[in-house]
């Protein structure tokens, strides 16, 4: 993991463009691989593909694996996982002692370039990340196959879309974002999406991707990594 130097920022989408404020915390460097869920898989069964309760993860659920903990031919150990859904990533992250990272955490990291903290007006940088939405099959490149950002994580962009905590809890107005219950939420389409920059089209993709999910959906191009607030024990 990397620390990551809190600040504030202002999300591309939403409502209105309010300013904000995130915290100290540390980040996973890479996402989650195969490898590492497998091994997650042989220590808690009940998340293997076979036993794992049908309201925490839909029929594609590992999809590809040959078995409970067999991968499948074509997939890498160093790849990302994919076809994780949001119980799955949030268990794992659990048992690790940390935790998915807020929709503001993970765009905040993600808004940096190699250089810089924040890219978002660099042309080249928003068509970097548009140019690998039309990549196909990315998913199964190995971690560490894109640039290192400004914070030292790797893949953000280029590998595999990824889950947060928060998923389609998306600004309503003002500060009910930092009010509203999460919770209630969760499970349901995102609130309603205006634009703060409408040219900014690779973050709308991200919200609007984020808002289509529910919690038990697995896609084949959607992963995740883990975060670690600040105060909590060594990791």
């Amino acid at each position: 993991m990397v620390e990551i130097k809190g600040g504030t920022y202002i999300p591309l989408y939403g409502r209105d463009s309010l300013t904000v404020t995130i915290s100290d915390f540390y980040m996973d460097v890479y996402p989650v691989t195969n490898q590492e869920y497998l091994e997650f898989v042989k220590e808690y069964p009940k998340w293997q593909k076979s036993k794992v309760k049908k309201l925490f993860a839909d029929d594609s659920y590992l999809m590809g694996w040959k078995s409970d903990i067999t991968l499948g031919n074509n997939q890498k150990l160093d790849a990302p996982v994919v076809n994780v859904s949001w119980f799955a990533a949030n268990a794992y992250c659990e048992c690790k002692g940390k935790r998915l990272p807020t929709i503001d955490e993970w765009e905040y990291v993600a808004m940096a370039n190699e250089n810089i903290p924040d890219a978002r007006q660099i042309q080249t940088y928003n068509e970097y990340i548009l140019g690998w939405y039309e990549k196909p099959k990315t998913f199964n490149n190995t971690i560490g196959s894109t640039f290192k950002n400004y914070w030292g994580v790797y893949d953000l962009h280029g590998l595999v879309w990824e889950w947060t905590s928060d998923f389609n809890s998306v600004m309503v107005s003002g500060e009910s974002r930092k009010d509203v219950d999460n919770d209630s939420n969760l499970f349901c389409g995102s609130a309603a999406i205006g634009a703060t920059d409408l040219m900014n089209y690779a973050a709308f993709m991200r919200y609007a991707t984020r808002g289509s999910l529910k919690a038990k959906y697995t896609m084949k191009n959607l992963g995740f990594r883990c975060v670690k607030d600040i105060n909590d024990e060594a990791f």
